[in-house]
């Protein structure tokens, strides 16, 4: 597929979790035009119908395409779960997910072939990691489990501290018990708690999140693209409140400044 416009690449996602995957992209890719949307006004998607997380992720992909993005990224693994493949098949432009990225990664990295997912309700109810991962290697065991909680977690800032930790455990202790070695992060949410999910995990497990996989995909892809000549810029938008999200994003983006524009519709 032609790359119409390789310096400009969009993002979106149902609210802060994508910016881990922008901060990614950063680290890989300076230089380039960053356009991050944060379907705030709507999150969270994880506990939505698939056909109300298709429509949310036509219109926001629509909304980055006015922007002249020339590659879109779904950094939003309930929507690439459950849009991925339309989006693919109806727009113009490359459109990378978080699921392959991610799975390749943890077959890379696994030891034992013993899989652990952690996603939202509608993330692990889809069975798109599961299906991914035994596709690519049917010996493998995958343990999928929903976390509900880590996203209004990470959406309050609340990163860090004994709830986070008794949550974890809640949420990872089948998985311990079940002996995985590797744990896919299956939200770009959860690799802000990271802290917490590694220490109860242990240090011989492997935790894998898709944004340095993804940013390598799209290094792949642009090529000779890769390296602009001109200085970029980040662009946000948010579809909601704009203070918090300023407020949290700078925080997660390692105190880079946060001026995010408010659309009011698509």
């Amino acid at each position: 597929m032609a790359l119409s416009n390789p310096t400009s690449i969009g993002l979106f996602d149902s609210g802060l979790g994508g910016l881990t995957v922008l901060r990614g992209m950063l680290r890989a890719l300076p230089g380039h035009n960053y356009f991050y949307l944060g379907d705030n006004a709507r999150f969270p998607y994880g506990t939505k119908g698939t056909d109300t997380i298709v429509r949310y992720a036509r219109e926001c992909a629509h909304f980055l395409l006015s922007q002249e993005v020339g590659v879109l990224i779904v950094a939003c693994n309930t929507a690439s779960a459950a849009a991925l493949h339309v989006l693919e098949n109806e727009l113009s432009i490359p459109v990378i997910g978080t699921v392959g990225p991610a799975v390749r990664q943890a077959l890379a990295r696994s030891r034992s072939g013993n899989i652990g997912v952690l996603g939202t309700n509608a993330t692990v109810a889809s069975e798109v990691y599961q299906q991914a991962i035994r596709a690519a290697d049917a010996t493998t065991t995958v343990s999928a489990q929903a976390c509900p909680l880590f996203v209004p977690l990470v959406e309050s800032g609340m990163l860090r501290g004994e709830i986070v930790d008794k949550v974890v455990e809640l949420y990872l202790a089948p998985l311990k018990e079940r002996g995985v070695d590797t744990v896919i992060l299956g939200c770009t949410h959860y690799p802000l708690l990271l802290e917490s999910i590694q220490a109860f995990m242990g240090p011989d497990v492997a935790i894998v999140e898709c944004s340095d996989a993804i940013a390598q995909d799209v290094v792949s892809l642009l090529g000779e693209h890769a390296t602009p000549t001109t200085a970029g810029s980040v662009n946000y938008f948010v579809t909601d409140e704009v203070g918090r999200f300023n407020f949290l994003a700078s925080a997660f983006l390692e105190g880079q400044a946060v001026n995010a524009v408010r659309i009011d519709s698509f």
